[in-house]
């Protein structure tokens, strides 16, 4: 089947899901890989960088996995997310780099069930009108990251899918083949060990932390549509 060749104007007359866009990738709209990549690349980014620090080696997890995704795309039948299906292949292809360098963190080591609850996570709105008050924010978005980095891998990992990446309890526990209430605990933890790090200086620019900026989202795109296409 022909492929198309702008990935944006062929979604121009809709929106449609990445379930769908997946699903013309497997009949034969290859291009329209790319739309997929653009739209989860930060997602993508942050559950690989909350296990690999080094960026270099964070952008090569990156295409790896968009790589081992379109491979077996045929394997993806729709009965998760296609964002949870492919986050997973990421967080795998990750711990696979961690083993093979024999520094892994296991991340099913035992952890107790002192939690029954996921707790609310109170951020205070800020505005930001102006210049210094915006170096403000990106220099308390800088102390985030630096707190998150400090945290054990196993509870690093689940903060950023919950709280910086949005995924749900279920879609975590999935994405890391744990259960329900071993994320609860370690969200739970490492909540706690951010508001013994940020105290009251913590405001409400969480979800601005790991940015993928667009000059990295065209290499990562440009690397895998380059491996993806023809010669």
């Amino acid at each position: 089947m022909e492929t198309a060749r702008d990935p944006g104007k062929a979604v121009e007359t809709g929106s449609p899901s990445d379930e769908e866009l997946a699903d013309r990738v497997k009949k034969g709209e290859t291009a329209l890989f790319e739309v997929l990549m653009r739209r989860l690349n930060v997602r993508v980014y942050r559950a690989v960088r909350a296990l690999v620090s080094d960026e270099a080696e964070v952008e090569d997890v990156m295409q790896q996995a968009y790589l081992l995704a379109f491979s077996h795309l045929g394997q993806f039948e729709g009965h998760s997310k296609f964002s949870t299906w492919l986050i997973r292949i990421a967080v795998n292809e990750a711990l696979l780099r961690l083993r093979q360098r024999n520094r892994l963190v296991a991340l099913d080591e035992r952890e107790g069930s002192d939690v029954d609850s996921e707790g609310d996570m109170k951020l205070e709105g800020r505005n930001t009108p102006d210049p210094e008050r915006r170096a403000y924010d990106r220099e308390l978005v800088r102390f985030l990251e630096s707190a998150i980095d400090a945290l054990p891998a196993p509870h690093k990992v689940v903060l950023m899918l919950r709280e910086v990446d949005g995924l749900s309890t279920a879609e975590t526990a999935e994405v890391l083949s744990t259960n329900e209430e071993t994320v609860r605990t370690r969200l739970h933890r490492a909540r706690a060990f951010l508001r013994e790090e940020l105290d009251a200086r913590i405001g409400g620019q969480l979800h601005e932390a790991f940015s993928f900026h667009a000059t990295r989202c065209d290499r990562v795109v440009a690397a895998v549509m380059a491996r993806l296409t023809p010669s």
